[in-house]
């Protein structure tokens, strides 16, 4: 038997097979980019009123924005008061949606109680307006 190595023999080159590492890693990718929820906020910048009851927004729903000069958008992009009730039913074609209404401070409030009844005249489960923790 021979157990010690002699100089003379030649070292075998070290080979290292990435392909397995590369497949584990894409994997990984593929897997956290499934499993992450997006939130799909307004495009629209709007400054929330406070409030101690505030809650966090459910995954689900559909997020209306209520600007400071009373336009009203979905998504990023106004759709006014007459696109409100379609996009929800729409939206709430397969089942009820919560919608949530992310009104500006200063947004006159005649708008936001429209929006409000828009959103469950079409078929909205539940409407609510988002505020900020204070």
């Amino acid at each position: 038997m021979k157990f010690r190595r002699t100089l003379a023999e030649p070292e075998e080159p070290i080979e290292l097979n990435l392909i397995p590492l590369i497949d584990i890693i894409m994997f990984l990718l593929i897997f956290f980019i499934s499993t992450t929820s997006f939130v799909e906020e307004p495009g629209v910048q709007v400054d929330k009123p406070q409030a101690a009851s505030a809650k966090q927004l459910d995954k689900s729903s559909i997020i209306f924005a209520v600007t400071s000069d009373g336009k009203i958008a979905y998504g990023g992009k106004e759709v006014g008061l007459g696109g409100v009730r379609p996009t929800v039913e729409r939206l709430c074609a397969k089942e009820p949606l919560p919608v949530v209404i992310k009104a500006d401070e200063s947004a006159r409030s005649g708008i936001l109680i429209r929006v409000l009844d828009e959103a469950k005249l079409g078929g909205a489960k539940d409407v609510s307006i988002a505020t900020e923790k204070g």
